[in-house]
């Protein structure tokens, strides 16, 4: 398993991303939420008044940052394990936010929120089993 931790990180992140790119996208150029078929009324009780600047953070952070997370997964980059933590953190700070603000409709949001937690637990792995950071410096043993 201890090979194949950066080939796992980097399907998962692609699969993050290959789902946050259109989304993302759609959010952006139809920011009513139309697109999706999103009710703007979810965002009710949120700080957004329409779709755009989650639409935006959708496809920057979870989908062009997840995609460029699993190119230096795949080639087993000296900061995949970091880039693993911080992407599926973010992910998890995503899905918290959305489940404040909007409350849970979709069974995505917990299985993304899980998916989070394997790329954080996956990322401490590869830092874990290749030693290229010192762990030390960033808090692992």
């Amino acid at each position: 398993m201890k090979k194949h931790i950066y080939i796992i990180l980097g399907i998962i992140q692609l699969f993050v991303a290959l789902g946050a790119l259109p989304a993302g996208y759609s959010m952006i150029v139809e920011p009513n939420g139309s697109g999706l078929g999103m009710n703007p009324g979810f965002l009710e009780g949120s700080p957004f008044t329409d779709y755009f600047i989650p639409g935006l953070f959708l496809f920057t952070v979870n989908g062009l940052f997840n995609l460029a997370g699993a190119i230096v997964s795949f080639f087993k980059g000296k900061y995949t394990g970091l880039i693993g933590i911080g992407l599926g953190a973010s992910l998890i700070v995503w899905i918290t936010v959305q489940v404040l603000s909007i409350q849970m409709y979709h069974f995505l949001q917990p299985m993304y929120f899980v998916i989070g937690a394997i790329e954080i637990v996956l990322g401490y792995l590869w830092i874990k089993a290749n030693h290229r950071i010192d762990s030390k410096v960033i808090g692992l043993r």
